[in-house]
């Protein structure tokens, strides 16, 4: 049978590749050098998918990843699941030349770089087994003496922390997630005879290593209880169809949404996205109910597990308030409004004194969706660094968390909340538009960075790019320019652009089409046709070709295959394929008082469509619409004209006709690119009054930033820097397009009498916990029953600006993910200052010492109290474990007056 199936297959990509040769233009409804689609199919190189019917859809796509696969290889060691072994950038380079299937490494010293300078003619064979051998007794030697090792860039891994040795690299089972190495128990090298030498034998291109999809797709579900479509448009039609019966899968037994095919559970961001998507309107029980499996007994809205030990160093929970507004506007629900209301509130107070900067009006933490570190951010950045940040999408979200709080309160007659709480939206408006806009380009940067002075990464980030449109941040004139000339790749808007070097397709260098979805509002928004429609070309094409919704897809080629995580069936993805229908052809659009219509119908989509059984409130819609445009020429209510709207007390079944006016649009740009990589960031280092680094190839010149600031521009590879007040520097690569990299990491230049340092042990009682690496006699616990509350005196001798941090460890996770950061509040002479975060650094890793953030505090000459309180919006979301080790405080003068 599946003989068969596929010989049909392929004459009917022969017959299909006929018929569009002879295909007439108006038959094409968009077409790029990378694909074609027709009304009926979509074509990419040799790979046709056909919409037999509007329930029935064939594709012959094969993913390409398998063949001609290098025998090339790099990788490198990780202990412990970091990135520790040599700096970035540098690998092991070993060329695979396997026989009778089988190939090994020399033994390869640990720290130091294999470069096999071996010719690699020829591709991988499949199933080539590679036996990597790792020479690890220098490092064991080290724990024997020293009691530690110490990595290439100084920092020491202590005997009783060390966990394992594992190997990271480009080729598949390898991966560069060093975040989930541990997690990779494949990965793990091993010492079975005890002389030192670690080893793993790894099967290398296995055709498993590819997971197909699905080739045939016919209706098999009952989805007569939600809307139908019928356009001119035969594979539009099968794609919606496809897209309902996904929806209908999943839902989970327990009545709420299941992420994905491969992600089972509820996340707080996916079923946000997916509500404010389209899931509001068509399972409003179902979302409410999956909404609430995400939201802690104490009525707040919990963050999903992410770096550094979820919120708050990722806080971009709060689209979850956003999506309940929507509910809201497709229900009517005011008890659905009154629970959601106090559940936003709570949250948002505490994240007022969490993670609201007052000098920028913004908020911190990590960007929204984008939580896989150094899928996005520089590889320098720690949790608490990423907590610091400034991002625009997260941003994005709070700007209208806060809008939908107002909203709620002026609904529930709460005047003052709701004037407060817009006033909280327009600050971040403001900052936004201040500190992130980049006029040179026309569209936002993706966040502040750095540690005590920040800077802008002009790096596009197009799902916040799109909220700052959908949500009113970005002006009338703002939001045209911002389409026009944000980057977009071939097969679609990437996460972020330009991509990061040596990090593997997932946020970086990857198309989500669910962001897709949110660019095509933004575009049909700003009006600009051109935009709409590679947009819907964009996320027709993978869901035509794949057959399914898929998560992401690889931006360098369109291929599912690639990406470090994949999911079928995904969640997201299907309810914007959905919405491309109701919101963006039909422009449905749900208000407090009723539901109005702003249609957007591209020229090559035009014609007659339906839209049978939209369900609003207490009425039954069956919509039909003819032509193209996005204005109204006539709307009309059971034969009667009408404005577009449809009021909420309307009830029962009613016909709706929309005529638009067959308006043409003002043409208007979009940034096509190829798809690009920046450089590195450099690697900087300060030595004998000089800041040095070594040459990035490709770099034509290099900016040098003093405190976020660009101080100058170099062409060699150092700068002199004095010491004195505290001050931070940063170097930038540029390449010869004047694309530049991420700035390195911060270095700090400070004279020593500047800085003052208190060990934590020598004012409170030190802890018994076995560690290691901290200075002093020991260290101090804070949790929630051990010292809620420590005070420690400080003697300032002159009046200015001071910098307040802590030295910490916190072993209860990993970086990557789980839920216990610590979290308590500063106070200076009993007023409070700032939040101080106290992030996971490793699983059971309790001497890997690191610091907070860092809070500016403004002491005069004398004696003073600083405190670390713990406070009732310090709870973090595990609610039980909230604690630390802290090692010592550290106190820098940054004014020009000396102490």
């Amino acid at each position: 049978m599946q003989i068969l199936l596929r010989a049909f297959l392929s004459l009917m990509s022969i017959m299909i590749i006929l018929n569009v040769a002879l295909a007439q233009e108006n038959n094409i409804i968009w077409k790029t050098n990378q694909y074609t689609i027709y009304k009926d199919s979509v074509v990419q190189g040799k790979f046709v998918a056909k919409a037999i019917s509007e329930k029935e859809l064939i594709s012959d796509y094969q993913s390409p990843v398998n063949e001609f696969k290098s025998p090339a290889i790099t990788f490198k060691f990780s202990i412990n699941g970091k990135d520790n072994e040599m700096k970035s950038g540098v690998d092991h380079h070993f060329v695979v030349i396997p026989k009778n299937g089988l190939a090994e490494t020399p033994i390869i010293k640990f720290g130091v770089q294999l470069k096999d300078t071996t010719s690699s003619h020829g591709y991988l064979p499949s199933n080539t087994t590679l036996k990597i051998r790792l020479d690890m007794r220098e490092v064991i030697n080290a724990f024997k003496t020293q009691g530690y090792y110490t990595t290439f860039n100084g920092d020491k891994i202590y005997k009783e922390d060390f966990k394992g040795v594992y190997v990271a690299g480009s080729t598949s089972p390898l991966t560069w997630d060093f975040d989930n190495l541990v997690n990779h128990q494949g990965l793990q090298l091993h010492d079975e005879d005890g002389d030192g030498i670690y080893e793993l034998n790894i099967k290398l291109n296995e055709p498993g290593d590819v997971k197909g999809t699905a080739s045939h797709w016919k209706a098999s579900r009952d989805v007569s209880a939600f809307p139908s479509y019928s356009s001119g448009f035969p594979i539009s039609d099968v794609i919606y169809n496809l897209a309902l019966e996904e929806m209908v899968n999943a839902i989970e037994p327990d009545s709420t949404f299941r992420t994905g095919k491969e992600w089972a559970g509820v996340w707080t961001r996916d079923i946000s996205y997916s509500i404010i998507l389209s899931m509001a309107y068509l399972q409003p029980r179902v979302a409410i109910k999956s909404l609430l499996k995400k939201v802690t007994s104490s009525k707040k809205i919990i963050q999903d597990t992410g770096t550094g030990g979820a919120w708050p160093v990722s806080s971009d929970r709060m689209i979850w308030a956003v999506a309940a507004w929507e509910i809201y506007k497709a229900t009517g629900d005011k008890d659905w409004l009154e629970q959601a209301y106090l559940i936003i509130k709570n949250s948002i107070d505490d994240d007022l004194n969490t993670i609201y900067d007052a000098k920028t009006g913004m908020v911190k933490g990590e960007s929204s969706f984008l939580d896989w570190r150094e899928q996005t951010y520089p590889k320098w950045m720690q949790p608490v660094d990423i907590a610091e940040s400034e991002c625009l999408g997260t941003n994005a979200v709070h700007y209208q968390a806060n809008m939908v709080l107002s909203k709620m309160a002026s609904e529930l007659g709460h005047k003052q909340v709701a004037e407060k709480y817009a006033a909280i939206a327009q600050k971040i408006k403001k900052g936004v538009n201040q500190y992130l806009w980049m006029p040179g380009k026309n569209y936002y940067g993706q966040y502040l960075y750095g540690r005590n002075s920040m800077s802008l990464s002009p790096r596009s980030e197009a799902l916040g790019e799109a909220l700052a449109i959908l949500f009113g941040i970005a002006g009338p004139e703002q939001q045209k320019k911002i389409v026009s000339n944000t980057p977009v790749t071939d097969f679609g808007i990437s996460c972020i652009f330009p991509q990061i070097p040596n990090i593997p397709p997932y946020h970086n260098n990857a198309v989500w089409p669910f962001v897709q979805t949110y660019w095509l509002w933004a575009s049909a928004k700003a009006e600009n046709e051109k935009s709409v429609m590679e947009s819907i070309a964009a996320i027709y094409r993978p869901v035509a070709l794949f057959v399914t919704n898929k998560e992401n897809f690889v931006a360098a080629n369109g291929d599912f295959a690639g990406t470090q995580i994949n999911s079928s069936n995904m969640l997201w993805s299907l309810a914007g394929n959905l919405s491309i229908v109701h919101k963006v052809l039909f422009g449905i659009r749900l208000n407090e008082d009723g539901l109005s219509f702003q249609p957007f119908v591209p020229e090559s989509l035009k014609g007659q469509r339906t839209l049978n059984n939209f369900k609003y409130r207490r009425a039954v819609l069956n919509i039909k619409m003819e032509g193209f445009g996005n204005q109204v020429s006539r709307f009309l209510v059971d034969g009667k004209p009408s404005k577009p709207v449809i009021p909420v007390t309307l009830e029962g079944k009613h016909q709706v006709t929309i005529i638009l006016k067959n308006n043409l649009f003002i043409a208007k740009n979009i940034n096509k690119v190829a798809n690009y990589t920046s450089l590195p960031a450099p690697d900087v280092t300060y030595l004998n009054g000089k800041l040095q680094w070594s040459p990035e190839p490709g770099a034509r010149t290099y900016k040098i930033l003093k405190n976020g600031k660009v101080l100058t521009t170099a062409s060699d590879l150092q700068y002199p820097v004095k010491e004195g007040v505290y001050a931070e520097y940063q170097v930038v690569a540029v390449d010869r397009k004047g694309i530049e990299s991420f700035a390195s990491q911060p270095i700090a230049v400070v004279d020593k009498k500047y800085a003052t340092t208190i060990e934590m042990e020598d004012v409170f009682p030190k802890s018994e916990m076995a560690s290691s690496g901290y200075s002093g006699k020991g260290f101090v616990e804070i949790s929630k029953t051990k010292n809620r509350e420590l005070t420690i005196p400080l003697t300032i001798k002159a009046d200015g600006v001071y910098l307040v941090d802590f030295k910490y460890a916190n072993g209860n996770g990993p970086t990557n993910t789980e839920n216990k950061c610590a979290i308590r509040t500063l106070l200076a002479d009993g007023k409070k200052q700032a939040t101080i975060l106290f992030p996971q650094r490793g699983k059971d890793v309790w001497s890997d010492w690191g610091w907070t953030n860092t809070i500016p505090v403004f002491l005069s000459k004398g004696k003073h109290a600083i405190t670390l309180a713990f406070m009732p919006w310090n709870e973090n979301m595990n609610v039980e474990i909230n604690q630390a080790m802290i090692d010592m405080m550290r106190v820098i003068q940054v004014n020009e007056k000396t102490p």
